[in-house]
């Protein structure tokens, strides 16, 4: 358990590197941010009603991983920190946006890093305490990234080209899977420090501490701003829309995660059930159209619902690991997408239509997205044969 004087003196040396950090590089603004939160902070540990034995609740933790941060050479141009920026903001037409509220949405840093306009938000908290999912009147992880992303893309003077998502602490691998498959989330390609040094002489001694702060086990993600499909805090779109036998599919549910190429698609052709017993004279209508497997996999494939970017990014060394001997073959569907466009190249073709499958293609498909599927693709095959038949 931390003594109050350990968190003290991190205060302290916390409030001499703000006052270290380059002023070409960060304004007089932020620094007094900075060092007010950092002031605040020891005065709360210098209250004479906290007592020795009790464990401490601190946010120095906090200030540390942002300043840290900030002393970084690619990090450059910083004109906010620790502070909300509002969303009333106007969206190029005249209209304001209030997306998420007038409070507006809270940033821990707003720079470049390597020349790029991003955002940060920044995590101390102990792994096992990031959730997913709001409780309790708090806000979960993925409305709270959505609401950042949702301001980001409303944002006409601010607008930064990703979130870097920085936990000091580590991610449980079940929320990192959920902020890939979510927002696309990946490894952020720049390298920061594993440790934070810094050197306190004490006075009166001879004695020089090396105080150090570990960012070995930190898990630092990025969200491309507009790589991300429409916003998932009313994610499901409800419509309506006649099926196959005459009867209303109403209120059907959209997830919009799920790619807006995708539901574009989906959107557009005639819903029918997949075990529709009677088809009467349905099969010599001219409104039909016969999918097979391949057709199928490259609706729902990841590399057709925006995946382009993140695998050309990603090291070739790790693109051989994952896919093997089938690298190249990966690789050329990306660069095909890219010319061709999958989903555009089939929506005039299927849009207004009814699809069909056979008995073995619907085996085919169901076993390849079982087996090789990621969680987004098995949930983009899902939706695609309940419009099927």
């Amino acid at each position: 358990m931390e003594s109050i004087g350990e968190a003290k003196k991190r205060c302290r040396r916390v409030m001499e590197r703000v006052e270290r950090l380059d002023s070409s590089k960060i304004t007089t603004s932020c620094k007094g941010t900075l060092l007010k939160l950092a002031s605040s902070e020891l005065n709360f540990l210098s209250s004479t009603h906290l007592h020795q034995s009790l464990p401490l609740s601190v946010n120095i933790g906090h200030l540390e991983a942002v300043v840290h941060i900030l002393e970084q050479p690619f990090i450059t141009s910083v004109s906010r920190v620790c502070k909300p920026i509002p969303l009333s903001l106007g969206t190029g037409n005249g209209e304001e946006s209030d997306c998420c509220g007038a409070k507006g949405v809270y940033l821990d840093i707003v720079c470049t890093l390597n020349r790029n306009p991003v955002w940060f938000l920044v995590s101390d908290r102990n792994r096992k305490y990031v959730s997913w999912e709001g409780c309790s009147g708090h806000k979960g992880l993925r409305t709270r990234i959505q609401e950042v992303l949702d301001a980001a893309r409303s944002s006409l003077t601010l607008k930064p080209s990703s979130v870097i998502l920085f936990f000091c602490n580590g991610l449980d691998q079940c929320v990192r899977l959920k902020l890939q498959d979510e927002f696309g989330a990946y490894d952020c390609a720049v390298e920061f420090p594993d440790c934070s040094f810094d050197f306190l002489e004490e006075a009166e001694s001879e004695w020089i501490n090396v105080l150090a702060r570990s960012f070995q086990g930190a898990s630092i993600l990025e969200v491309k701003v507009d790589h991300v499909g429409p916003s998932v805090l009313d994610h499901e779109i409800k419509y309506s829309t006649p099926d196959v036998v005459g009867t209303e599919i109403s209120e059907r549910h959209i997830d919009m995660s799920l790619g807006a190429s995708f539901f574009s698609l989906i959107a557009g052709m005639k819903f029918c059930s997949l075990h529709v017993e009677d088809l009467g004279d349905l099969l010599y209508q001219n409104d039909l159209i016969n999918f097979d497997t391949t057709a199928l996999i490259a609706l729902v494939s990841g590399i057709s619902n925006g995946g382009t970017d993140k695998l050309l990014a990603a090291p070739e060394t790790e693109m051989r690991l994952r896919f093997k001997g089938n690298y190249k073959f990966v690789i050329a569907q990306v660069l095909s997408e890219i010319q061709n466009p999958i989903h555009e190249e089939l929506s005039g073709v299927i849009s207004g239509k009814r699809g069909i499958i056979c008995e073995t293609v619907h085996s085919e498909f169901k076993e390849l997205v079982l087996m090789c599927g990621g969680p987004k693709e098995k949930q983009r095959a899902d939706r695609l044969l309940k419009c099927l038949m």
